[in-house]
């Protein structure tokens, strides 16, 4: 009865569960307590739980009786469980606790009486309205504070006087209008006030940040840039502001800038961004440019000048970008693209051109090239000469386009493509589009599309995979055959592996 005991004991633990684990919950060894669907702190949670996790339950109040006997507790995370009040003083004795996480509740105020050793708290989600220096109080390792989606609507250096420790600092989605400074937090690194109700963000905010690296005033109503921002920016994001012009001059101190977002406002030209020496991701995507900016800096990875009004595409915009990997034009509405543009970007692996008004694919692109996005132009033809030199190429997308034909020569000439998008082209599917279709096989494309537009017996046919289209041009290619092996004029031995592999290719058409 003992030894039976003993391996009942020794399969739960080996299993990660304890014997006196509450209702509702689960438990592991490594001290981890997860419970669902509950209507309070379960009782009988073991004394040496360190992470306590419980969501989807209805726990209108939390108390100090409910934590009594969990002094090992390190992590505790609430989530949509209802909550609407905390009693004063029910976390102070939980003097392990390091993670706090109160997410998708309705607390109406920050818990009071943290404990000091608290590092991390996150009370996203709830109906806080108003901040108070007490609420922060001794909090003087506290790292990450979030209060995401709340009711806050101002935000001072009283409030967080005490995080002399703070490193990141989100409150994103609330209805905050007015931010004071100096904020004192000597070591934030990261701040984001997105999706707020910000006009105006004094210079003096900015005095104390000396440390930080990213800063967000995504999603508000500002219309310059704040001015006297840190020298220690890495990246700063103003998409969805009411930005007009963008003056270089103001951020040309900002020498460790790598990330600048702007996109979504009302910018109508940028110029003085090679200001910005080690600049490397530029978004202007949704403004309203109509050229693409000039002199931009030497060490521009990824440049997006998506949805604008540009209509060229010039040499002289890129003649010093070789660093450039990713560059995004799609959704304007160039017409001229002139040859060899883009040729000294020696390391552009994605270009995207998709919604233009382009009638050819643009000569001498990069060789470096493994993405090309042309869909949604009025391309009519695919030469070899436009495709003769992307030997890396591996994703080409030309839907919807006037295309009827593919050059075989072109396909073979890329030899790592392997992902073709045809749909939305008038395909004139001929028997000679067939050998096409052998050559794409043979390399392994996945094409997607193909429909037929003619001739009229063939409409709506997809000629990638139509049996039978196959089946009528079956005599056409097996004349070609022929006609290659007159030509060749094998030995007999040639001629039988030749039949075989025309065999084998009809059975991959069986296959589709």
């Amino acid at each position: 009865m003992h030894l039976l005991c003993a391996l009942l004991l020794w399969l739960s633990l080996s299993h990660g569960l304890s014997a006196n684990c509450p209702g509702r919950c689960s438990c592991d060894a490594v001290q981890s307590v997860q419970c669902y669907r509950l209507q309070e702190v379960p009782p009988g949670i073991p004394p040496t739980t360190k992470r306590l996790y419980i969501s989807h339950s209805r726990i209108q109040h939390l108390q100090l009786s409910d934590f009594t006997g969990l002094l090992a507790l390190e992590d505790f995370i609430l989530l949509a469980s209802g909550t609407e009040s905390v009693e004063n003083d029910t976390f102070k004795t939980l003097s392990s606790l390091k993670t706090l996480e109160l997410w998708k509740n309705k607390l109406r105020q920050v818990p009071r009486a943290l404990p000091a050793n608290l590092e991390v708290l996150k009370l996203n989600d709830n109906s806080i309205c108003v901040l108070h220096g007490s609420d922060f109080e001794g909090l003087k390792k506290l790292k990450v504070l979030e209060l995401k989606n709340n009711l806050i609507s101002a935000l001072t250096p009283s409030m967080l006087f005490s995080l002399t420790s703070l490193q990141s600092l989100v409150v994103d989605g609330n209805n905050i209008a007015s931010v004071a400074g100096p904020l004192s937090l000597p070591h934030l690194k990261s701040m984001s006030m997105e999706n707020n109700k910000l006009h105006l963000v004094p210079g003096n905010v900015f005095a104390s940040l000396q440390n930080l690296q990213l800063l967000s005033f995504s999603g508000n109503f500002l219309t310059k840039i704040p001015t006297n921002l840190p020298r220690s920016l890495l990246a700063l994001k103003m998409e969805r502001n009411q930005l007009k012009v963008v003056r270089f001059r103001d951020l040309r101190h900002l020498e460790n800038l790598s990330q600048l977002y702007l996109s979504q406002n009302f910018l109508s030209s940028i110029d003085g961004a090679q200001l910005l020496t080690n600049l490397t991701t530029l978004e202007v995507s949704q403004n309203r440019l109509q050229m693409l900016p000039p002199r931009l800096p030497a060490r521009l990875q990824k440049l997006d000048c998506s949805g604008n009004f540009i209509q060229k595409v010039t040499a002289p915009e890129f003649q010093d970008l070789r660093d450039l990997k990713h560059l995004f034009l799609d959704n304007n509405v160039v017409s001229l693209f002139e040859a060899g543009a883009l040729q000294r970007c020696s390391q552009l692996s994605n270009l995207a051109l998709e919604q233009n008004l382009l009638l050819s694919i643009p000569l001498r692109l990069p060789k470096t090239l493994a993405r090309l996005d042309l869909k949604g132009n009025a391309i009519q033809d695919m030469a070899e000469r436009e495709l003769r030199d992307l030997k890396q190429l591996q994703v080409l997308n030309l839907r919807n386009n006037k295309i009827s034909a593919l050059d075989l020569k072109a396909l073979e000439g890329l030899p790592r493509l392997r992902h073709l998008y045809l749909e939305g082209n008038p395909w004139n599917c001929t028997c000679s589009l067939l050998r096409v279709r052998e050559v794409l096989k043979a390399k392994g494309t996945d094409v997607k599309g193909g429909q037929c537009a003619a001739p009229a017996e063939r409409q709506g046919e997809i000629w990638m995979s139509s049996k039978k289209i196959l089946r009528q041009c079956e005599h056409h290619l097996h004349q070609n055959e022929k006609s290659k092996e007159a030509k060749k004029r094998p030995k007999p031995e040639d001629s039988s592996s030749i039949r075989l592999s025309v065999d084998d290719d009809d059975d991959d058409y069986e296959i589709d």
